[in-house]
């Protein structure tokens, strides 16, 4: 009998098996469950609702918009931190991962006491015609806020591995600084640069606590699916709500699997190169 070259593979598999099933496969499915108890006519009257469709618009929309600023965002602070030593490095590579660590309500509540009316900034803003909080820019700043550091801390392993000497060979063959940042650089970013998009975007779709402070939580303005989520529980409609969720939950695989599409097409893209 040939033997397995990793032992206990058959044990492992299902372990791995019967704890994703627990944890991951059974809510998924008892959700899709519950939703299908509501009717078709329901389905559409619930999705088709102008307050629906514009806080599905405002979630996914919002966490687009959010998770693209976090990619140059989150490129620029990585190479800064691994490419320059300045006073106060260290510092500031911990507070990246603040949001990590700070829980969601705090992050709302200090996001709405600076871009508030009254708020710190919001005072000087507001007159200036600038509204922040209880807008959609506020939602897309929570956004921004905690998918943030899930870029940062992607691309920083990635850079610290990149041979310096590639990016001195184009400089010696008479490249400029951004055409060794273009072309030489970003290249092979991309596919980490794509699987940070993807993690931002998926921690802002299902972000929920740092949102509903700052957002004013306003019908068909700044109000996220989450949210109207909870309310149909509130309201207990809970087909309602596993409906809304099911509809979040196809929404969110397919951005995902558009994103893992492009970082495949990125990585074919590269190797003729």
């Amino acid at each position: 009998m040939k033997r397995r070259v990793l032992p206990g593979f058959g044990l492992s598999l299902g372990y791995v098996m019967a704890w994703l099933g627990l944890i991951v496969m059974l809510p998924l499915a008892a959700l899709v469950f519950k939703s299908s108890t509501l009717a078709p006519s329901g389905w559409w009257a619930l999705l088709s609702a102008p307050r629906t469709l514009a806080a599905l618009r405002l979630s996914f929309g919002g966490a687009v918009l959010a998770a693209a600023v976090n990619v140059l965002a989150g490129l620029l602070v990585a190479w800064v931190l691994v490419r320059h030593r300045f006073p106060g490095r260290r510092v500031f590579d911990a507070l990246v991962d603040l949001p990590f660590a700070l829980p969601t309500a705090v992050a709302g509540i200090a996001l709405t006491a600076i871009y508030a009316p009254e708020g710190w900034l919001g005072r000087y803003l507001e007159p200036m015609g600038i509204k922040v909080a209880y807008t959609p820019t506020g939602v897309v700043m929570a956004m921004i806020f905690v998918g943030f550091p899930f870029v940062v801390r992607t691309l920083q392993p990635v850079l610290e591995s990149m041979e310096r000497e590639v990016e001195e060979a184009a400089a010696s063959l008479g490249a400029t600084r951004w055409q060794v940042f273009f072309r030489v650089v970003l290249p092979l970013l991309l596919p980490t640069l794509l699987t940070g998009f993807g993690l931002a975007l998926a921690r802002a779709v299902g972000e929920y606590g740092s949102v509903i402070f700052i957002a004013g939580n306003i019908p068909r303005v700044s109000e996220i699916t989450p949210l109207l989520i909870v309310e149909k529980l509130e309201e207990f409609n809970y087909a309602g709500a596993a409906a809304l969720g099911v509809t979040m939950l196809l929404l969110s695989l397919l951005l995902l699997l558009l994103v893992s599409l492009l970082q495949r097409a990125s990585r074919r893209w590269e190797l003729p190169r």
